[in-house]
């Protein structure tokens, strides 16, 4: 299981890289490989107006649907528009492939989530 460092991450697996005031979202390796063959996303419209804890996506595999919550209150800029057409491009490369962009409301938000080493410690418990 990857985990990149420089990003923050959730118990609910989703991963968060900040840009300036542009949070991108997506879901971890861990997520995908329990999901499996990633099949269809569901993805919210921009202008989008979040709180932290909001599901904000669907992931459907061929084990499982799955939400996806947003880990930061924010607006939603950006959607990765490639994962309409190309929903199995998270299981090639989950980090890679975001599936938001948000417009960050409260960045000290980011506080409560872990960085690469508390999520590793984290999902090694959890297995």
């Amino acid at each position: 299981m990857e985990i990149k460092k420089g990003l923050y991450y959730t118990e609910e697996n989703e991963w968060v890289r900040v840009e300036g005031n542009k949070a991108y979202i997506g879901i971890t390796d861990y997520a995908q490989d329990a999901l499996g063959d990633i099949v269809y996303i569901e993805l919210p419209d921009v202008g989008d107006t979040l709180k932290a804890g909001d599901a904000f996506s669907v992931v459907e595999s061929v084990k499982a649907a799955s939400d996806v919550f947003l880990p930061v209150s924010g607006t939603v800029i950006e959607i990765n528009e490639e994962l309409e057409d190309s929903p199995e491009l998270i299981n090639e490369d989950p980090y890679g492939s975001w599936i938001i962009a948000v417009d960050l409301l409260d960045v000290t938000e980011l506080d409560e989530l872990m960085d690469a080493e508390a999520y590793e410690e984290f999902s090694s418990q959890e297995n």
